[in-house]
């Protein structure tokens, strides 16, 4: 499966209403129980990437992904590199295609 299906997930997830975009709006939808998985652009720093993990509580699965912010933002409408996806749908799509992909990537080499 193409990278390009975490973008379209992400891009769905965003029309549908079950996305918080941006690091405060993730870290609330951590602190309320609502984001099912994080998804942390390449070019976040690794700060940013720490604390987000952090309040996941380590009960959210939190992934980098292959895309830059800009990438990222292209897709969802609004300038963001970390998002939080808040549905279990989408959450489970994202973490079975961001696992699919790693090992599309460890099998190419």
């Amino acid at each position: 499966m193409s990278n390009d299906a975490i973008l379209s997930y992400l891009g769905l997830a965003r029309k549908a209403g079950k996305l918080a975009t941006g690091f405060a709006a993730s870290k609330e939808a951590c602190l309320k129980n609502k984001a099912r998985f994080i998804a942390v652009a390449s070019d976040i720093s690794q700060k940013s990437e720490k604390e987000i993990r952090y309040f996941s509580g380590g009960k959210i699965p939190v992934e980098r992904i292959p895309y830059t912010i800009t990438e990222v933002s292209a897709r969802i409408g609004i300038k963001a590199g970390i998002v939080a996806v808040c549905d279990d749908g989408f959450a489970d799509a994202l973490v079975k295609t961001v696992e699919s992909s790693k090992e599309e990537f460890t099998h190419a080499d």
